[in-house]
């Protein structure tokens, strides 16, 4: 399940001409969401150095749970106990 890096995982998604972005979201940390998370489409998002962006929102990437496809298929998942 676990292949690398969540930014080396995000960064084949959105670059890879193979992959198709629009096919995967991500699921962060969110105090006072629901469940303490929100799903993000992963065409929403432009990558950083530490952190990733959602139009002017700066979030770190250690807040992301979950990379998934849109079939429900985790395609990378942290290993921190939350």
């Amino acid at each position: 399940m676990r292949k690398g890096a969540v930014k080396e995982v995000l960064a084949k998604i959105k670059y890879d001409p193979r992959e198709n972005e629009e096919d995967y979201y991500i699921i962060i940390e969110h105090r006072g969401a629901e469940n303490n998370e929100r799903k993000i489409p992963v065409d929403w998002i432009e990558l950083g150095h530490g952190y990733f962006f959602v139009g002017q929102t700066q979030i770190p990437y250690h807040r992301i749970l979950k990379v998934v496809r849109n079939d429900g298929r985790v395609i990378w998942e942290t290993r921190k106990i939350r």
